[in-house]
């Protein structure tokens, strides 16, 4: 899954994509690069960024989902708004990708309603609340893979009771969102876990945060491409079924020799990770 961010104020590279013509030239690249979805978002997820507007999410991000479409891309909108959502499934995107753990339960009536996939994000209160890796005690979680799941699943079944097809939902545990490093890299490390007990696909989506780089601290997002590569194989090893990330070719060449080498188990062809992302084919 490659990230299009058309923000001006995302963590790892606000503003890169923010202009129409520079989000259609991202989506070039990350199509040319081998990404099998193009995660679409006009909002910034980092801890303590402000809202947006369903209006200024939508002027964002419409042309970009319209032409990643035109492309014929698997494409996910980024959103916890549902008017966001509906509006860019009906342009033609097939994943909602949502960072709130289902603050809204409209969305999930969207969801339903739509058919489309849905990337549940395991997160702990509102976005502009949320504190960075830096601000979120060790003992905010018992055990940070239990709780994960268990908060998780509840989150699940408030979507599936809504009327979303669970053979659609992916599970993301959210690296960063309320957690600290230590949390993110537990849960990183225990992916295995994760996927027997979420009995659902495992994205996870570690690409340029700063949780990586710990023994480096001065390293800004661009030079965390090393360590998200890493990241990566990490976690394809331990069962994950999707990787959300910025530097798409440099990810693909690892998972290629990983595959040569008969050391990981990746799928051969887009059409096989859509069909794993949703449990059944996207048209």
């Amino acid at each position: 899954m490659g990230v299009c961010n058309v923000t001006p104020d995302s963590f790892s590279d606000g503003g890169a994509a923010f202009a129409e013509a520079d989000a259609c030239a991202v989506i070039d690249r990350l199509v040319a690069e081998g990404a099998d979805v193009i995660d679409i978002g006009g909002e910034s997820t980092r801890p303590g960024a402000a809202t947006v507007s369903d209006d200024e999410q939508l002027r964002r991000v419409l042309p970009a989902v319209r032409y990643a479409c035109a492309r014929s891309a698997v494409v996910s909108i980024d959103t916890q708004s549902p008017a966001v959502a509906e509006a860019c499934l009906a342009a033609g995107a097939h994943v909602v990708n949502d960072v709130s753990c289902l603050r809204d339960h409209d969305l999930a009536s969207v969801v339903a309603r739509t058919g489309a996939a849905y990337v549940l994000m395991h997160a702990r209160g509102k976005q502009e609340d949320m504190r960075g890796f830096g601000g979120v005690p060790n003992d905010a979680y018992g055990d940070v893979v239990a709780d994960v799941l268990t908060e998780w699943r509840a989150a699940a079944s408030v979507a599936t009771s809504l009327g979303v097809d669970a053979r659609g939902i992916v599970f993301d545990p959210g690296l960063g969102f309320a957690k600290n490093a230590v949390h993110s890299a537990t849960l990183l490390a225990r992916v295995d876990e994760l996927v027997r007990g979420a009995g659902h696909p495992v994205l996870v989506g570690a690409s340029r945060k700063s949780f990586l780089t710990l023994a480096d601290k001065g390293a800004a997002p661009l030079e965390r491409v090393g360590a998200s590569v890493a990241a990566a194989l990490a976690a394809v090893a331990k069962g994950a079924t999707l990787l959300r990330v910025h530097d798409v070719r440099a990810t693909r060449q690892a998972l290629d020799l990983g595959r040569r080498l008969a050391t990981l188990q990746v799928p051969n062809d887009s059409t096989a990770t859509a069909r794993s992302l949703t449990g059944r084919e996207l048209s």
